[in-house]
This record gives C-alpha cells, sequence and structure tokens, in this order.
C-alpha cells in the first residue's frame, strides 16, 4: 500500500486529461503538469485555440476539439480517450453580470451549460477510466461564498458545483474528487469587459485583498497539481483567492 501511495505522489508518467485546456486555467495547469513530466490531453471547444496552445506545450502532449456544451460529444471523446489517471476541469464562458432585475432567464440558463453541466457529464463519462488512485479536479469559484451585486448566476453555479463535489466524493469513492475555488484571476474569463472596466476590476480587488494582488493562473495552477498528487483528500473546495472571502 505505501508503495502505491508514494507512486501516485508524482505526476511523472501520469496521463492528465484537462477539459478547459487551451487557455487561462486549464492551459497553465496543462504547463505546470507537463513540467512535472505528465502526460498531457487537452480539450476545448476551439480548434484554433488548441493548436497555439500545443505549441507551447511539450512534444507528445495532444489536443482535441470537442464542444462540451454537449453531452454526446463528451460521451464520444471518452470513449475513445482511453483510460487516464486525472481529470480537470476548468472550461467557461466569459459571464456576464447583472442584478435580477435585468437578468434575462433564458439566457442566465445558458451559462450552467458549459461551466456546471459540462463537468457533470464529464466526471459521468469519463470517470469510469480512471486508473486507480486517480482523481477528479473541478473548477469553483469564490462568487459562492461572498458574491457581490450582479453575481446572482455565479453564485449559483459555483454553489453547485461544490454541493456536486461532494456527492461525487462519495459515490466514486476511491476515486478523489474535489475542486479548487478561486478568486479573481488575471484570464481571458474577463475578455467581456472593456480594457478599462478589466483594468479598474483588477485594481479595485487587489486593493481589497489580503495579499494585495489579483491572482495569477499559475497560482491555480498549483492548486490543481496539489489536488492530483495528495492522496487523502476527497470532497473538498480548496480555496485559493488571496484572502477575499475574509475582507
Amino acid at each position: 500500500m505505501e508503495t502505491s501511495i508514494k507512486s501516485n505522489q508524482t505526476l511523472q508518467g501520469k496521463r492528465i486529461i484537462i477539459l478547459g485546456g487551451s487557455s487561462g486555467l486549464g492551459l497553465a495547469t496543462a504547463k505546470a503538469t507537463s513540467a512535472e513530466g505528465a502526460s498531457v490531453v487537452i480539450v476545448s471547444g476551439n480548434q484554433q485555440r488548441i493548436d497555439n496552445a500545443l505549441n507551447e506545450l511539450p512534444e507528445g502532449s495532444t489536443g482535441f476539439a470537442v464542444d462540451l456544451g454537449k453531452e454526446e460529444n463528451i460521451k464520444a471523446f471518452f470513449e475513445q480517450a482511453g483510460s487516464f489517471d486525472h481529470l480537470v476541469y476548468t472550461a467557461g464562458e466569459n459571464l456576464t453580470l447583472h442584478t435580477i432585475n435585468e437578468t434575462n432567464i433564458d439566457e442566465a440558463r445558458t451559462f450552467f451549460n458549459l461551466r456546471y453541466w459540462g463537468a457533470f457529464t464529464a466526471v459521468k463519462y469519463g470517470a469510469p477510466h480512471i486508473n486507480a488512485g486517480g482523481s477528479i479536479s473541478l473548477t469553483s469559484g469564490t462568487a459562492s461564498a461572498r458574491p457581490g451585486s450582479g453575481w446572482s448566476i455565479a453564485s449559483s453555479i459555483c454553489g453547485a458545483m461544490e454541493g456536486f463535489v461532494r456527492a461525487m466524493a462519495v459515490e466514486l469513492a476511491p476515486i478523489r474528487v474535489n475542486s479548487v475555488v478561486p478568486g479573481v484571476i488575471k484570464t481571458n474569463l474577463w475578455g467581456g469587459l472593456s480594457d478599462a472596466d478589466r483594468e479598474g476590476l483588477y485594481k479595485s480587488q487587489a486593493d481589497a485583498l489580503l495579499l494585495k494582488r489579483v491572482g495569477e493562473a499559475e497560482d491555480i495552477a498549483l492548486a490543481f497539481i496539489y489536488l492530483m498528487k495528495q492522496q487523502f483528500g476527497t470532497g473538498q473546495n480548496i480555496t485559493i483567492d488571496g484572502g477575499a472571502v475574509l475582507v
């Protein structure tokens, strides 16, 4: 047993599938795991972004264009993907923020499709192919604990994800299921904002945070690596936020 635990505490030679791996948190995680000797498969809905990402990853990394908003596409991907050690899900489109009186409910429903139901579907079809000692790492956000005005949809998605993590940790044991809960991170998530609004958001967040800076994608990649390598934590939602939930 001790030998098995030690062999799973390294990413050397492990096969990792990252859905949402062509940009942002996913690409940073792909780079970090590759640097530790893992074989990486990145998946996203945009072939051009995949091609660009593969240029930044070591030779032998592979990528697939899959519409993660469609169950049949995710199912087909995992049917041909073969066995692997760790599943990471970071996919998500840019969110728009509206107070509830300004929210179009039909539009709001669509934000769950990729961020929540895509992850749900990936777990359903990916879990049967995970090797012993492997894990699933999903993505939530501090909006579940500290939402601002206009964050009702983001907060709802994050809260649903954290409940899903706990349920899957019980149901899929001994596969470990956890999530990373980022605060505000400099990624393309905020690409829908104007340059001025985006920089204003970063500055206001940095001024308020205990660590006086917003996060970088590499900060979150380290959390995903920890969740893959550790062997005794499951059902946990690990907050990496510069102290946002404390202020």
